[in-house]
């Protein structure tokens, strides 16, 4: 029996087009495009990038000054549980820091960190309002999930948003400090 090659060819070509495409139309349609519609549905969001993997779904937000980013992360986590599954969230937030903001940041940052590594928390807070007293431009504030601690200090039009895990790395710093 003698084979035809580009029959073959044809048919497996066509076959790899229509299961990649077919995965690419879904993942774009199904997925992409209602999380994209549903994240900057929220008020505050600028801008969103994706990549969706099998285990993850890593988000890149510009957000505006202000933004509520602990609200931002249970209306996703809530309204976006059909779209996501079994996915863990990872989140990239662009900010729109400024070099003051990022000093004060620095003063605070010690304070903050032995707060998170004997897990009193409420020291979070009272670092950041003696920053408040320090720098009356400036709002901070802190609210805590049991996941994450998350951080937002303005100073009116530019904001530093700064998320940290509740459960510390085994080593290094905080990838988003």
């Amino acid at each position: 029996m003698k084979l035809r090659t580009w029959p073959i060819v044809l048919t497996v070509a066509a076959s790899a087009l229509l299961l990649f495409g077919g995965w690419f139309a879904y993942r774009q349609w199904a997925v992409e495009d209602p999380l994209k519609k549903l994240v900057t549905g929220y008020e505050g969001v600028n801008t969103v990038q994706f990549d969706i993997t099998r285990n993850e779904v890593d988000l890149k937000l510009g957000l505006k000054p202000g933004t509520d980013i602990s609200g931002l992360v249970k209306y996703i986590e809530r309204d976006g549980k059909k779209l996501i599954g079994n996915r863990t969230i990872k989140l990239d937030v662009v900010d729109d820091s400024s070099p003051a903001l990022d000093k004060l940041w620095e003063q605070v940052l010690f304070p903050v960190a032995q707060a998170m590594e004997n897990k009193q928390y409420t020291e979070i807070t009272a670092a950041l309002e003696e920053l408040e007293q320090q720098d009356s431009s400036v709002t901070a504030n802190a609210e805590i999930d049991e996941n994450n601690v998350y951080i937002t200090m303005t100073d009116g039009t530019n904001s530093k948003f700064i998320i940290l895990p509740r459960v510390p790395q085994k080593l290094g710093v905080w990838p988003n400090a």
